[in-house]
């Protein structure tokens, strides 16, 4: 039966798949090709709108599989599968985790990783800066200053300045996107 099928397959991807949902693509191909269930070109044309829709990409996956291949009910049992590995790992740590938090071992090691997240987070915004306004992706490229991103920063940061200046509170995020992407469509056609 495709229910169970989609369901138990998703289990599986859910379960043995770490590192988010871009790691879980490689085995998510592996599968939907052995069951037949979508092409090498109807695959990478799923990643792309999975990628381009809010939510997870595994999640995405997941739904806009099932729902290809079952409907409704085939997107409602692939979603499940993908995520409740995730769920039960989640709600299993965060029951232990208040007892563990209550000893001191447990709060200095997170005292401790705490700085490290900080760094992997400013890491990331240092890359993602260098590569959209000095234009190197990796070591070795060479530099390119890009005016239009730089241009559209600055306009974004104004914009938010503004409006908080204004107003007295923070614009919204999704305005923030929308008035990006407005812009972006101008600055870069």
């Amino acid at each position: 039966m495709i229910y169970l099928r989609l369901f138990l397959t998703f289990l599986k991807i859910g379960a043995v798949a770490f590192g988010g949902g871009y790691a879980m693509i490689p085995l998510m191909r592996d599968e939907c090709l052995a069951n037949g269930w979508l092409s090498d070109a109807e695959l990478l044309d799923f990643i792309a709108v999975s990628e381009s829709t809010p939510g997870p990409v595994a999640v995405n996956m997941a739904t806009f599989v099932g729902s290809s291949q079952a409907g409704i009910l085939g997107a409602l049992l692939a979603t499940l599968g993908v995520i409740l590995p995730a769920f039960i790992v989640t709600v299993l740590l965060v029951a232990a985790l208040g007892k563990l938090l209550s000893y001191r071992g447990t709060r200095a090691i997170l005292s401790g990783v705490r700085p490290a997240v900080v760094a992997l987070i400013l890491s990331a915004a240092a890359i993602m800066f260098l590569s959209l306004f000095v234009g190197i992706g990796k070591f070795g490229d060479a530099a390119t200053f890009s005016l239009p991103s730089v241009l559209l920063f600055g306009f974004l940061v104004l914009v938010s300045w503004l409006y908080r200046r204004i107003r007295g509170k923070s614009i919204s995020p999704i305005f923030l996107i929308l008035l990006s992407g407005v812009a972006g469509v101008i600055l870069f056609r």
